[in-house]
């Protein structure tokens, strides 16, 4: 029997809580067990290459309501070659008719804040593993 999956952005989301939880409980073992299953799923399923060559990493005010991700893209010209970076910020908040909703920062250099938009949202709802 396999163990349950859920979305990504739901799995995080919980993982930051029962962390909190371990915090407020002096728990330091399992607030360490909890940061790196975070760290190993951000790592793991979070854009990485294809224009965000620096990766994506899970900002520390992110809380189970609202998670923030750090990202930069690199930019290409119509030649092929790169032109520039773009630093954004993507929240995500949960969404009842949607399931999220993402708000990405940041000057939308060649609309790549659509393609961003698309590969964030596949990334958070892949179906990963609770625990």
């Amino acid at each position: 029997m396999s163990a349950e999956k859920k979305p990504l952005y739901v799995v995080i989301a919980r993982l930051l809580m029962v962390h909190q939880n371990c915090v407020n409980a002096g728990n330091l073992e399992w607030m360490e067990r909890h940061e790196a299953r975070i760290a190993s799923l951000v790592k793991e399923h979070m854009p990485s290459g294809s224009g965000f060559d620096q990766g994506t990493t899970l900002d520390e005010s992110s809380t189970p309501e609202r998670l923030r991700f750090n990202t930069s893209f690199h930019h290409m010209d119509d030649s092929g070659g790169y032109c520039g970076w773009t630093e954004h910020v993507v929240s995500v908040r949960a969404s009842i008719p949607f399931g999220i909703v993402l708000h990405i920062s940041g000057r939308n250099v060649r609309d790549v804040k659509e393609y961003m938009h698309a590969v964030f949202r596949t990334a958070l709802e892949t179906l990963v593993q609770k625990y």
